[in-house]
């Protein structure tokens, strides 16, 4: 039911809440842990994977040099989630996000997120009102008059360092 593909390993959500990934396992990106199952949303961020659950938890495992993998206690309420490079972060059911990895917090203001899509080394957040922000990494600003988008998607190509490809749909 989903596809993730990572920097060296891809993640494929089948319709019965479990997963199979592939690819390079050096830092246990690709070894789904033991007993996890209930699967409705997986991300494979550079080398580390995520999964959410349908409890609305987060399972995250692999590299975890800027705790990218280390879910923050108690995040709960979660309706999808984002990786990138250094960090992951979740979207709760209020509109609000949960981070952790290697961002300092989230930026002053940010509610009423409706999507979120992590690339290389970039999160961005889609708004109710169709306005797209920059949450953290190398992408900071946003085309001028870009408005009334609906979905956003994003793709971290490492061949030549981080190469940012942002997919948004208006």
């Amino acid at each position: 039911t989903a596809v993730a593909a990572g920097y060296t390993h891809s993640l494929v959500l089948k319709g019965n809440g479990t997963f199979v990934s592939w690819g390079d396992n050096s830092y246990g990106q690709a070894t789904v842990p033991s007993g996890l199952s209930n699967v409705v949303a997986i991300v494979a961020g550079w080398c580390h994977s995520l999964a959410l659950i349908n409890d609305e938890t987060v399972v995250a495992w692999g590299h975890n040099f800027f705790h990218e993998s280390s879910v923050p206690d108690g995040l709960s309420n979660v309706v999808a989630i984002a990786g990138d490079a250094s960090h992951s972060a979740a979207l709760k059911n209020d509109g609000t996000l949960g981070v952790w990895g290697d961002v300092a917090s989230v930026p002053a203001g940010t509610e009423g997120v409706v999507a979120i899509a992590g690339s290389g080394q970039t999160t961005l957040a889609l708004i109710e009102d169709g306005t797209l922000l920059p949450l953290w990494g190398e992408l900071t600003a946003v085309p001028l008059g870009l408005s009334n988008v609906v979905a956003i998607t994003g793709a971290g190509d490492g061949r030549n360092g981080f190469f940012e490809k942002v997919g948004v749909w208006c």
